[in-house]
C-alpha cells in the first residue's frame, strides 16, 4: 500500500486529511511537530509527504530542505499562506507544490495522485536510456544524476523533471503554461511562476555564468528552450 506521511499540527486538519487519503487506498502517518515528522521520514518509506508550513520546533520551510538533502519524493505544502513570496520561498527549498487552506479535500487527494504518478512513471522509465551530454553537462537518467565538468549537481526532483524534459526536446521553445502542465500535470493550477523559479534555480546549478545561460535560454515573451546547435 502506498504510504503518505501528513505533518500538521492542527490535528482536526490531518485528521480530514488522513480520512480522505485513506478512503483513497492510501496508508497514513501523521507527525504533529516539525521534529516528528523529520524522525519518521527518516525511519520510514513514504511516496509523497503533505507539509505545513507553521509547524512547532522546526518550520516546514527548514523541514523541507531537510528532506531535500535525502528524499527524492513529491513534497506537498499545505499552508494558510497565500503571499506569492511564500511560494516562492517553498519551491526555492524544494516543495513541488502548494495547497492553501481551506481546501477541497477531494481537490487534495487529486493533487497527491497526481503527483505520486506522475513520480512513478519517471522513477520506472527504461533503466537503459542514453546519457545526454553537451558542453561539458551530463545527464545520467537510469540514476537521475546531472554533471557539469565530471562534478555532480544536486537538483531536486522537479528541477531534475524540467531540465530532462527540456534536454530531451533540445532546440523547441516551451511556454510555461506547457512546461507547468507538463512537468506538474495540473491543469489550470499553480501559476507560472512556479517555472520561472524552477528555471532560475536550475540555471544557478548547470550555468558557469547564470545570467548568461548556455544551455536554457529564455526566448522572451514566449517561453524556454534548451538550446543545442
Amino acid at each position: 500500500m502506498t504510504k503518505i506521511l501528513i505533518i500538521e499540527d492542527e490535528e482536526s486538519i490531518a485528521e480530514l486529511q488522513r480520512d480522505y487519503l485513506e478512503l483513497s487506498g492510501f496508508e497514513v502517518d501523521i507527525a504533529t511537530t516539525g521534529s516528528e515528522g523529520l524522525t519518521l521520514a527518516k525511519q520510514e518509506s513514504y511516496a509523497l509527504i503533505l507539509l505545513d508550513l507553521m509547524l512547532p520546533e522546526i518550520d516546514g520551510f527548514k523541514l523541507c530542505e531537510h528532506f531535500r538533502e535525502t528524499l527524492d519524493i513529491p513534497i506537498l505544502m499545505v499552508t494558510a499562506r497565500k503571499e506569492d513570496i511564500d511560494k516562492i520561498k517553498g519551491f526555492n527549498r524544494g516543495a513541488d507544490d502548494y495547497i492553501v487552506k481551506p481546501f477541497n479535500p477531494n481537490e487534495l487527494v487529486a493533487r497527491v495522485k497526481a503527483h505520486i504518478s506522475r513520480y512513478q512513471r519517471l522513477t520506472q522509465r527504461e533503466k537503459t536510456s542514453p546519457l545526454i551530454e553537451f558542453k561539458g553537462l551530463t545527464i545520467d537518467h537510469p540514476s537521475r544524476r546531472v554533471y557539469l565538468d565530471e562534478v555532480e549537481l544536486t537538483l531536486t526532483a522537479k528541477e531534475y523533471d524540467l531540465l530532462y524534459f527540456l534536454a530531451t526536446n533540445p532546440n523547441q521553445v516551451f511556454t510555461k503554461d506547457h512546461l507547468l502542465e507538463k512537468i506538474w500535470g495540473l491543469d489550470a493550477v499553480g501559476d507560472s511562476s512556479t517555472v520561472t523559479v524552477h528555471i532560475r534555480k536550475i540555471r544557478e546549478k548547470i550555468e558557469r555564468d547564470p545570467s548568461q545561460p548556455t544551455f536554457i535560454e529564455t526566448i522572451w515573451g514566449v517561453g524556454y528552450r534548451f538550446k543545442k546547435e
